[in-house]
C-alpha cells in the first residue's frame, strides 16, 4: 500500500501538502529584508547577495540617512556609496550596480520601480530572483524565488530532480505550485531552511513538520 500511494502521490499533490504544512508551521513569515519603499527593496536585494539580511538591514540604515531617496542616491558617487555599503562584501561591484539602478529610475521610469517583471530585468543588479520577489511583496503579483533555501530545499523534498540552476527550478516550480502561493512559499522556504532543513548540518528531519510529506524521510 505505501509504495501504491508513493506511485500516486505527484509532485503536484506533495507542493500542495508542503504549502498547506508550512502554513500551518510558519503562518506570519515574510521578507527578511527591511524596507519601507520598492526602490529600497531593490537596494536591499543587490546588497544581499553573500550577505545575511540582518547586515543589510543595518548597513541599509546608514545609507538611506545619507540618501533618503532615489535622486539622492542616483546622483551620490560610487564611492560614498560603496563606503558604507562595503560591510555587506563586494562593495565596489554592489555600488556600481546600485548608483547605475537609482540612475535608471530616476531617467527612464520617472524614479518609480516599474512593475513589469521585464522591465524589472534591465534594471542593472535585477536578475530573475530579484525580480520575483519586487513582484511579489512589493506587487502582490505571482512571484517564485529562487533563492539557495528553496532550490536546496525542493529538491531535498522531491518537488524538483537534481536541479541547482535557479531558472530551471524556477519553470519548474511554476508547474506545480498555484500562482497566488509562489511568494509565501518561497519566504517559508527560508525560515524552515534556517531553522530545520539547514545547509551546514545535518537536516533535523526528525522535528521537521514536513516528515510525512517529503520525499527525503516520508513518501
Amino acid at each position: 500500500m505505501a509504495e501504491e500511494r508513493k506511485q500516486r502521490y505527484t509532485k503536484k499533490q506533495r507542493a500542495l501538502d508542503i504549502i498547506e504544512l508550512l502554513r500551518q508551521e510558519y503562518p506570519d513569515a515574510g521578507c527578511t529584508l527591511d524596507y519601507d519603499d520598492a526602490w529600497k527593496l531593490l537596494v536591499s536585494v543587490r546588497l544581499a547577495a553573500q550577505c545575511t539580511d540582518a547586515r543589510v538591514n543595518v548597513v541599509v540604515e546608514g545609507l538611506y540617512e545619507k540618501y533618503p531617496s532615489v535622486e539622492a542616491l542616483a546622483a551620490a558617487d560610487v564611492s560614498d556609496i560603496e563606503e558604507i555599503v562595503k560591510p555587506c562584501g563586494l562593495g565596489h561591484s554592489k555600488a556600481r550596480d546600485i548608483s547605475a539602478c537609482m540612475k535608471m529610475l530616476m531617467e527612464q521610469y520617472d524614479g518609480k520601480v516599474p512593475e513589469d517583471f521585464n522591465e524589472l530585468l534591465k534594471l542593472p543588479g535585477v536578475g530573475r530572483k530579484s525580480a520575483n520577489l519586487i513582484m511579489g511583496d512589493v506587487f502582490g503579483k505571482p512571484a517564485i524565488v529562487t533563492d539557495t533555501h528553496c532550490i536546496r530545499l525542493t529538491n531535498r523534498m522531491g518537488l524538483v530532480d537534481g536541479i541547482k540552476e535557479p531558472k530551471k527550478v524556477e519553470m519548474a516550480l511554476w508547474k506545480i505550485i498555484p500562482p497566488q502561493e509562489g511568494s509565501d512559499f518561497c519566504h517559508r522556504l527560508v525560515y524552515h531552511g534556517r531553522a530545520v532543513c539547514t545547509a551546514r548540518t545535518k537536516p533535523d528531519c526528525g522535528h521537521c513538520c514536513l516528515k510525512q510529506v517529503c520525499k527525503k524521510v516520508g513518501v
